[in-house]
């Protein structure tokens, strides 16, 4: 059997209206529903699963129509060399205005995209779509301001924190390629992942917050930067409220907030399905990490 034919498409080839948003829900499912409706899930799920695996094609072209495609593909699968199948070849589309725009313009902007609820630091935020929208776009902006292109890549060393969903669609939004780098990552890791992934941008917190102390990160990352000889064109900080704020090197650092509030918003950028959307490195024991492009 060829199992490559059976490999499925990345998510943002995918990201279906309700299971693939940001503002990710889950309808009738709860603790008192009944063996029935059960039932009738598991059937609908086992039907799905085996018509994915039987007919991918036409499976994965029926879930493909339920997004927004600026140029509809010539192809769903390219599998002429395996293991590497190309989905949707010749398609054009942008991530970010499936995940944020089309939801604004269907009229659900009130509707909330992203829940922030963090036990450490006893904040809780609700992010309409509309209110999303507005970060996302205008961020963007910036990005572009300090020479981010489509296919430039964009690394982000963040905390969990809605900057960093922010700083992802943004990237999305005008083409770009970005890289997220684990927050408790120390200088050595963190630089050798800038060098690698060269981006043009380097987006980084204040700081993280941990259990009964913060861990400031920008520390880490000027020694990431002074270990390196590739330099990024700037480093946008975001100062976390609360925490001490970051001391910024005028010549590389930029504030966040302070880029913000002259920010315009920009219009998403289609790209390839076929295209990277994202860099993930690994984290292993046996030498440099190993490095894979997400499409």
């Amino acid at each position: 059997m060829n199992f490559s034919k059976h490999i499925f498409p990345s998510i943002k080839q995918l990201s279906r209206s309700s299971n693939y948003s940001i503002g990710y829900r889950l309808h009738r499912i709860s603790c008192t529903c009944s063996l029935h409706h059960r039932f009738i899930a598991s059937k609908s799920y086992d039907d799905n699963f085996l018509r994915s695996i039987n007919s991918p094609e036409d499976f994965w072209a029926e879930q493909a129509e339920q997004i927004v495609w600026h140029k509809k593909w010539d192809k769903v699968l390219d599998n002429s060399n395996p293991p590497f199948s190309r989905w949707f070849v010749g398609g054009e589309l942008n991530t970010c205005y499936n995940a944020v725009d089309r939801h604004v313009e269907a009229g659900n902007g009130e509707q909330v995209a992203i829940i922030y609820d963090s036990p450490i630091t006893k904040q809780v935020q609700h992010i309409t779509y509309k209110e999303l929208l507005d970060e996302v776009s205008k961020f963007a902006s910036v990005l572009r301001k300090y020479g981010v292109e489509k296919g430039d890549r964009v690394l982000i060393y963040m905390p969990m924190i809605p900057q960093a969903v922010i700083a992802m669609l943004a990237s999305a939004r005008i083409g770009a390629i970005h890289s997220l780098v684990f927050g408790g990552f120390a200088a050595k890791e963190l630089g050798t992942r800038i060098d690698h992934a060269k981006p043009k941008v380097v987006v980084s917190a204040s700081c993280g917050v941990e259990p009964g102390k913060s861990v400031p990160y920008k520390p880490m990352l000027d020694g990431a930067l002074s270990s390196i000889d590739f330099k990024p064109n700037k480093c946008v900080i975001y100062n976390r409220p609360g925490f001490q704020i970051a001391a910024l090197n005028h010549k590389m650092d930029v504030d966040w907030q302070l880029e913000m509030l002259d920010a315009s918003p920009v219009d998403c950028v289609p790209v390839l399905a076929t295209d990277p959307i994202y860099i993930l490195y690994t984290s292993g024991t046996t030498g440099l990490p190993k490095v894979g492009f997400m499409c």
